[in-house]
């Protein structure tokens, strides 16, 4: 692929250096010496090309020690970078300037010819000749100046570039690490009321319930720990998910907790960060259906509308007040917990809001986009 290795070439230093050098040099030689000179001269001398030829390598050759010296000024201060960018260039357009000067009177401009050109026009020729040299220096000095400032400025992005390519980077680790640690972060509560609910059928000698209560147990804790938070599963796979841990509920509660789910079967093809339900659930399980004396009952739809997911979790609790969509004095980390993952992956493009269920109870909506299980995300 063509694209991939020219992507590959920009990315080597080294290799993209000597792209922009002899190709830069070439241009010079071919567009901003030879061409332009042979566009308004009338007459052009036998080895003119040879001698374009021979300047131009020569100027690859002697700017090369530029790149060394600027790469050791590089970490120097400004007014540093600045004396070597002038003096090096100097210095460099200096040595270019002689030995042009030298292969321009061995090839172009015979000594002797110079020497007969000087006696006729006699004491003004050093004048005319020192004229030349600083218009010919000023001009050389202007190229290896451009040199130099390109370097700098190509240089300069290619920083910009890295250290831009190392935050967004850093912030993608930073983002991750967020996630994985939402994701991860597991109600202590529900661990404790799981084991001490299988202590209490292990010591009622109830072991075919307490061993199934471990399984479910342990197949909820491996789903939650294998899954990467990073990617996202369809609403269905959730769902299996949530039946382990409500069966593990069940166990608790028993006939106190009544479930309905009313899925919408687009809906299950949706894809939604791995279990994103399961601290809502939880919460409406402590917070609503525990502390009502006959139990409760607890309701999870979803359904595709206008683009969206929405989903709704919502049980017949006890309720509790509601402020600007917030429930005050909030301890529970699996509401805040919900907030921040949403916030974190879907942005601006998602919304959570509380509401009381009629006659009481909580109820809490969520939408995000509705994407299908076959689109890339």
């Amino acid at each position: 692929n063509r694209y991939v290795k020219l992507k590959n070439i920009l990315k080597d230093r080294p290799s993209l250096f000597w792209i922009l050098h002899v190709g830069g040099w070439a241009a010079w030689g071919l567009i901003g010496k030879y061409l332009y000179t042979t566009s308004w001269q009338v007459e052009i001398a036998p080895h003119y090309a040879i001698y374009v030829a021979v300047i131009t390598v020569f100027g690859m050759i002697v700017s090369l020690p530029l790149r060394y010296l600027y790469r050791f000024l590089w970490s120097r201060a400004i007014w540093v970078q600045a004396i070597g960018l002038l003096g090096g260039s100097a210095i460099v357009a200096y040595v270019w300037i002689k030995f042009r000067s030298f292969v321009y009177t061995g090839w172009i401009e015979k000594t002797k010819d110079m020497k007969d050109w000087s006696e006729k026009v006699g004491d003004l020729a050093e004048v005319i000749i020192k004229m030349d040299f600083a218009s010919f220096f000023l001009s050389n000095y202007t190229i290896i100046l451009t040199w130099s400032a390109l370097y700098f400025a190509i240089k300069s992005y290619r920083v910009f570039q890295e250290v831009r390519e190392s935050a967004l980077k850093s912030a993608a680790m930073a983002h991750e690490a967020q996630l994985k640690m939402l994701r991860y972060q597991l109600n202590p509560h529900f661990l404790f009321n799981t084991l001490n609910a299988i202590s209490t059928l292990v010591l009622e000698q109830n072991t075919e319930l307490a061993n199934r209560m471990v399984t479910k147990l342990s197949s909820f804790l491996r789903y939650s720990l294998d899954n990467d938070p990073m990617q996202r599963i369809t609403l269905d796979q959730e769902l299996q998910a949530l039946q382990l841990y409500l069966d593990i509920e069940k166990v608790r509660f028993e006939d106190r907790l009544a479930l309905e789910v009313d899925i919408e079967e687009t809906a299950r093809n949706a894809l939604i960060p791995s279990l994103l339900l399961q601290p809502l659930i939880e919460n409406a399980i402590k917070y609503g259906i525990a502390r009502a004396e006959g139990g409760g009952h607890l309701k999870i739809s979803a359904k595709v509308f206008a683009g969206d997911l929405l989903m709704e979790v919502s049980d017949d609790g006890p309720g509790c007040e509601l402020v600007n969509n917030q429930i005050p004095d909030a301890k529970g980390v699996g509401l805040r917990n919900t907030r921040e993952r949403l916030a974190a992956i879907y942005g601006a493009e998602h919304s959570i809001k509380l509401s009381q269920t009629d006659p009481h109870g909580l109820t809490i909506c969520i939408r995000i986009p509705f994407t299908p299980k076959h689109t890339p995300v």
